[in-house]
């Protein structure tokens, strides 16, 4: 899956940081439409102050993937750059094709394309690929992003993990471990996987799988300065002021089917102020006209933008993949009633006010988007669970929690929870509705504010995140392999802590059943299954089914939801000449 970035909501800065970098073309501000062409300046403004991460082996927020896989990064397949459902189709990137399938599905090669090269001219080659992917193993340094290598490449699994460390600390015993399960014959690498994983080809669009040179890698550093094989690098990067791209010279389009790279400069400016933001592109006047938004559209702006048809051409206001939730850190919540207790006590339609009402979307009943129709059934929530919450049944709850549990008890409603969410006006507002629906059941929650582009470094890292965690997951292709085993197994991603929970072992059983099942429609029937256990034991809250807006200034064209990724389209936008 991919992780949900958008915070939507702003942060005050310097009057200098309202400054733009950089033109974007001509003088006159247009209504949006236009005709696709080369040239000119794309300025993104966002309230956060970094990209979450930089290097592709860490990038795994639908938004982050989205922008530098549509201009710095390219992998073996990526999905096609289109509207709607046809967004969601694998097409060859770096291969000649979307990889030949042998064995069963346990063994997948792809053939890389003549003419593909590095921002310096060299070659990118097989063995550039091979190295990329095996830094994913390196678990100490290259952290936050997807771990579909390790889970299924045929590498024996460690005490934790996998046998092979990553190329940083493999002896040579080690590396032969991946050398035999990842190999180049010329330009054709073939990867052989400890299971039948049908839909591989998906896998690797994940940067996760972008070449690395292995002579320019830096480490932990790679996160701030990588090599470009796309048709942009960047030319600078200080985070809290801007990154810029410019054209990669040595970028050979012949070699590339897939991106249009239209624009000759791409500027992002960090630390904006939401409100100004939305007020700039609003108006789009002179060199505002070429402005576009990262974080959508403020609640409080959304009538003006939606209620005038002026705006048209430039707003964007569809259902995205993404299931919205507040994960529980089990760990630090080890009580199952007090966790039904905050369930039934939030008040999700207030919540959902404050996040712009019907443009928030529709309230969730689980963790798998109703997008995957495959593996989607409506879930039986708790008994008691209301829109506007019920105070008096979390009460109740509460009085089970204290002989159950009553250090769990003490602390929910004594010393307090930590709630963790983006620090921004908007984000503020939700942590008030929350303290506020728990303080009418007698719970404690607490505001722990997190910088947005820091929010998922820190709740990722189990000794820096709260009780409560807001977060958001979209499957990384149509498949709930990709959703629940991240948010509660053995993924990236769980950061509810679940796997010491008693109830856990029974899960386990399902995700295996489920993993090893191929045939789809029974393996559905199994995530049904999952969704409503992982529901039933509140290792998360879920809040809603998603909905995305975005908006651009009028002189930018291109504009819509890229459906994988629930983000721009950044490869489809220009500059209208």
């Amino acid at each position: 899956m991919k992780l949900n970035s958008r915070t939507k909501f702003g942060v005050v800065v310097a009057a200098s940081a309202l400054l733009l970098s950089a033109c974007g073309g001509g003088g006159t501000s247009a209504d949006g439409s236009g005709t696709p062409a080369k040239g000119g300046t794309i300025t993104y403004l966002t309230i956060a102050e970094q990209f979450n991460h930089v290097d592709p082996q860490r990038n795994y927020t639908g938004q982050d993937l989205a922008f530098f896989g549509s201009y710095v990064n390219r992998t073996l397949t990526s999905y096609a750059h289109a509207e709607g459902t046809a967004g969601a189709e694998v097409v060859a990137d770096m291969a000649t094709d979307t990889g030949t399938a042998t064995d069963g599905g346990k063994t997948w090669s792809f053939t890389l394309r003549d003419g593909l090269t590095w921002e310096d001219g060299s070659e990118v080659t097989c063995q550039d690929v091979a190295y990329g992917v095996s830094r994913v193993f390196a678990t100490d340094i290259i952290v936050d992003g997807p771990t579909y290598a390790i889970s299924y490449l045929d590498i024996p699994a460690g005490d934790e993990g996998s046998q092979y460390p990553g190329p940083y600390k493999a002896t040579a015993e080690q590396q032969a471990l991946y050398d035999n399960a990842v190999s180049c014959d010329g330009k054709t690498i073939t990867f052989k996987l400890n299971k039948v994983v049908a839909d591989f080809n998906y896998t690797v669009t994940l940067l996760a799988f972008a070449p690395v040179p292995k002579a320019k890698d830096t480490g932990e550093k790679y996160d701030d300065a990588v090599v470009s094989n796309g048709p942009y690098k960047i030319e600078s990067y200080v985070k809290a002021q801007s990154m810029i791209l410019v054209r990669n010279e040595n970028w050979n389009p012949d070699s590339d089917p897939v991106r249009h790279a239209y624009p000759d400069k791409v500027v992002v400016n960090f630390a904006q102020d939401q409100a100004v933001i939305d007020s700039r592109i609003i108006a789009s006047s002179g060199e505002d006209a070429f402005l576009v938004s990262m974080d959508g559209i403020q609640p409080e702006n959304l009538p003006t933008v939606f209620g005038d048809d002026k705006f048209k051409n430039r707003r964007v206001n569809e259902t995205d993949p993404y299931a919205l939730y507040a994960a529980i850190n089990v760990n630090k919540v080890n009580c199952l009633p007090v966790r039904q207790a905050l369930l039934v006590a939030l008040d999700r339609e207030a919540v959902r006010q404050v996040a712009g009402g019907e443009f928030a979307g529709d309230f969730a009943d689980g963790f798998i988007s109703p997008t995957i129709a495959a593996d989607y059934a409506p879930n039986k929530v708790l008994d008691g669970v209301q829109p506007t919450g019920n105070p008096d049944a979390a009460i109740a709850l509460l009085e089970q929690a204290k002989t159950t549990c009553p250090d769990v008890y003490a602390k929910a409603t004594g010393e307090g929870l930590v709630y963790d969410h983006p620090d921004t006006p908007t984000w503020a507002k939700n942590a008030a509705v929350w303290i506020v629906s728990m303080k009418k059941a007698g719970i404690v929650l607490k505001s722990n504010p997190i910088e947005p582009g820091k929010y998922y470094s820190v709740v990722m890292d189990e000794a820096l995140q709260g009780d409560i965690s807001r977060g958001g997951w979209a499957a990384d292709w149509l498949n709930s392999s990709t959703v629940l085993p991240e948010l509660f197994g053995e993924g990236g991603f769980n950061i509810s802590q679940n796997k010491k929970d008693p109830a856990y072992a029974a899960y386990k059983a399902l995700m295996d059943e489920a993993l090893a099942q191929t045939d789809r429609a029974a393996q559905g029937a199994i995530w049904k299954k999952a969704n409503q256990y992982a529901l039933d034991q509140v290792w998360a809250i879920p809040t809603f089914f998603g909905r995305s807006q975005e908006f651009r200034g009028g002189n930018i064209g291109g504009g819509y939801l890229w459906y994988p990724f629930g983000s721009h389209d950044y490869d489809a936008l220009y500059v209208i000449q």
